[in-house]
């Protein structure tokens, strides 16, 4: 999809404090709050601003609700239409309820039950769900296509100035309890929420560093800055799910680019250790896209050591059902969990030798299967190995090459990691 939504005017902050008004309407002001276990780990001061906290347990309805409730009375009776991977639906959804607006919500298919359950959930009997293709952009196109054909004015989940406007009292209520942080940490999907934290923050403190944060399988804001314009990313890792877009808006590019100081990326595996670090030691529960601004700390230990750091924690609307995917995740970006196809020797006691022989005292087998349907012990097997620490991986192989045995490194070799694992 080469085309997208642009909006038709800039971003203030004096649209942002109009927004602020109209928000006190239906938002929490949520908290910001120092992190003593963050603060302590990367030797700064580290504020979480708690957005998982929110009415939708997400910044999205920041965005949806100041954009809906500006809607005139033709408008909102013709209904509203969105596409959204989950969080920004229910934000419309929530609006859609409570000013009495009937609205169409598409999601792609691959939106967690959890996100879906929660859409229908906020919007009563006021919003009709519809999951369709397999990324946003496909949700986009639909949604779109229905705008033009029912005259239903379309939401945009990030690239609209009024969505912008709603998404910057974020910046707007952290500046008014910290005085000109060092840095401030903001997730990029589309760039809604980075352009409008940037616009206020800094017109108030131009010495606060605003560092976006995209998922490596999905940095589309960086190669569009690379490139000088907007581009459309052929293919994408969809994991950071709130998070991955194949293109960004055009303004939230032109904002972007302009006011954010630098933008980093974090592997998805890394999202996944942040996101059961936070559940472990600060009983915070966050979803991937969620997680990147404080997974981003890890990568900037130098810069913001003694400083005053602000993470905006997006969105907590994680899905039960991901836990084990982020827990493998985790275990292979970490380099505790590693998977090979073996080729065993074809002799009686050949895999009690690689359990005596090969298998270190504190590894453990976490899956093993034969490959073949038929004659299974004539095939290879593919065999997971979970470490204890990461050096014990060194070891292992140099065992494994000192039996002689044919394996193949899973870890190494992603299309054939992706077709079995």
């Amino acid at each position: 999809m080469e085309e997208t939504y642009t909006a038709k005017r800039a971003v203030s902050m004096e649209d942002i404090v109009r927004a602020h008004h109209v928000l006190r309407e239906v938002i929490v002001r949520t908290p910001l709050q120092r992190d003593a276990v963050l603060s302590a780990k990367y030797d700064c001061e580290v504020y979480l601003k708690r957005e998982d906290l929110q009415v939708v347990r997400s910044f999205k309805i920041r965005g949806a609700y100041n954009m809906i409730r500006s809607l005139s009375d033709e408008e909102r009776g013709n209904g509203i239409v969105c596409a959204s991977a989950g969080n920004h639906a229910q934000g419309v959804a929530f609006s859609c309820n409570a000013l009495n607006i009937k609205g169409k919500i598409y999601m792609p298919s691959t939106t967690p039950n959890q996100k879906v359950k929660q859409v229908k959930r906020f919007g009563g009997g006021s919003v009709e769900v519809i999951l369709i293709g397999d990324t946003f952009d496909d949700a986009y196109a639909e949604a779109i296509k229905t705008s033009d054909e029912y005259g239903m004015t379309f939401i945009h989940p990030f690239d609209e100035a009024k969505i912008i406007a709603g998404n910057g009292t974020i910046g707007m209520e952290v500046m008014e309890e910290l005085d000109a942080p060092d840095y401030m940490f903001v997730t990029i999907g589309g760039g809604g929420l980075a352009a409008g934290v940037a616009t206020y923050v800094k017109t108030v403190s131009p010495t606060t560093q605003v560092i976006g944060v995209e998922p490596l399988g999905a940095a589309s804001m960086i190669e569009s800055k690379k490139q000088g314009e907007v581009v459309t990313m052929h293919e994408i890792d969809k994991f950071v799910d709130g998070a991955a877009v194949k293109r960004v808006g055009q303004l939230t590019y032109d904002i972007c680019n302009e006011l954010v100081d630098d933008i980093v990326t974090v592997p998805e595996g890394k999202a996944c250790t942040t996101i059961l670090e936070l559940y472990n030691e600060n009983a915070i529960v966050v979803e991937p896209a969620g997680s990147l601004a404080v997974a981003a700390l890890d990568m900037n230990r130098d810069r913001i050591r003694g400083k005053t750091v602000v993470c905006i924690i997006s969105g907590g609307n994680n899905d039960i059902d991901r836990m084990q995917e982020i827990k493998e995740r985790s275990l292979i970006y970490e380099g505790l969990k590693h998977y090979f196809m073996i080729n065993f020797p074809q002799r009686a006691g050949a895999l009690r030798e690689f359990l005596e022989e090969v298998l270190g005292p504190d590894d453990d087998i976490a899956r093993f299967e034969y490959t073949k349907k038929h004659n299974k012990e004539d095939g290879p097997a593919l065999v997971g190995i979970e470490l204890l620490k990461p050096e014990d991986y060194g070891p292992l192989v140099e065992r494994m090459q000192r039996k002689g045995l044919d394996y193949t490194e899973l870890n190494k070799n992603m299309n054939l990691f992706n077709l079995l694992i």
